[in-house]
């Protein structure tokens, strides 16, 4: 279905396509950025191959989302070179009043006219990459559901009057299923069935994540740094992908959302908060590494003496703040490694302050 604003035989200079489930909008500009035609297609392969196929190579801006990586790929392989924008970084896009589908075509159509860089362009990862991401992603959910039958049981146990014994997720059906309350043990047996079944598939899992580092010798060289596991590092790995998307090393706590944002004004200079960008999982596994090394089995390294003097410094949230900076040289450290394939040295700072003494 298309709507024809202008015909003529003005070559494209731009197209935007605002995708969404069902149907997507476009429109196309030319050099002076006039409306040359608008449309909707369907979010189908054969449609989009069917409606953008045909058309002479031009620079096309979509929104990142749920079908963007394989939309891109798809328009790539036509010809076309793809821009796929960040929209929420981009105010014009995500704070319009007047949202929807064919303004924010034209938004995009009319910004990668003027400078690509407007839309904070992104890469998708390969498709191969994609594929084994599922994988650990998968696993995340699954663990969080087992998490969350886990707690749900033992809160109708503790209402029952019956506090569970400690112990690992993994050991909860066999060592809590005994001393559950005889009222509500009928009620749960179902839940334990699938808490047993979903360990089952975590493990399963975690079988198939060991063997990841073969296929990425990257993640080898991550999993030198005790903390550091498969799953981790092959997170961090195809996450990122290309060890140059990062500029410099020292960029890696930002890109992944561990520095503190700023709001300057004047004179007045103050840290906010982490910013929380990019990509939460990755983020959520570094954190979970940093409680690791600063933890009381973390093995003596610079990044725990860091994490322990900021801890010492003491006031509120002191452990936090220690976790959350172990967690930013930690994502520093690994894209040093990838980048230059050194050897890790885990008191590498610490020598070389005894060798200047």
């Amino acid at each position: 279905m298309k709507k024809s604003i202008k015909k003529s035989a003005v070559e494209v200079a731009s197209l935007g396509i605002d995708l969404a489930d069902q149907w997507s909008d476009w429109v196309t500009l030319d050099d002076a950025g006039v409306v040359i035609e608008r449309g909707r297609v369907k979010t189908t392969e054969p449609h989009l191959r069917a409606q953008f196929g045909p058309m002479a190579p031009t620079v096309i801006a979509i929104e990142v989302g749920t079908h963007s990586a394989w939309v891109s790929r798809l328009l790539r392989s036509c010809g076309h070179r793809v821009v796929v924008a960040n929209a929420r970084k981009v105010a014009l896009i995500h704070q319009n009043r007047r949202k929807n589908n064919r303004i924010d075509a034209e938004f995009l159509a009319r910004l990668v006219r003027v400078d690509e860089k407007l839309l904070f362009p992104i890469e998708h990862r390969s498709e191969e990459g994609q594929q084994d991401l599922t994988i650990l992603r998968s696993r995340d959910v699954l663990v969080g559901a087992r998490t969350k039958l886990v707690n749900h049981v033992r809160g109708i146990s503790k209402a029952a009057g019956v506090r569970l014994p400690i112990c690992s997720t993994e050991a909860f059906v066999k060592k809590c299923g005994p001393a559950l309350p005889a009222g509500i043990a009928p009620a749960v047996k179902v839940l334990l069935e699938h808490i047993t079944q979903m360990t089952t598939h975590i493990r399963d899992y975690d079988r198939t994540i060991d063997k990841m580092p073969k296929k990425y010798p990257a993640a080898k060289l991550l999993m030198q740094i005790t903390g550091v596991g498969a799953l981790t590092a092959v997170a961090y790995v195809l996450t990122v992908e290309d060890v140059h998307r990062i500029a410099r090393s020292r960029s890696a706590g930002a890109y992944f959302g561990l520095v503190p944002g700023s709001d300057d004004s004047g004179e007045d200079h103050e840290p906010g908060r982490i910013t929380k960008e990019g990509d939460r999982y990755v983020r959520r596994l570094l954190v979970a590494a940093g409680h690791y090394i600063i933890g009381r089995f973390g093995p003596d390294c610079d990044l725990r003496r860091h994490g322990l003097g900021i801890a010492a410094r003491g006031g509120k949230n002191a452990k936090k703040r220690a976790v959350v900076a172990v967690a930013r040289k930690l994502g520093v450290l690994m894209h040093r490694l990838w980048l230059t394939g050194e050897v890790y040295e885990p008191l590498y700072n610490a020598n070389r302050q005894q060798v200047a003494a």
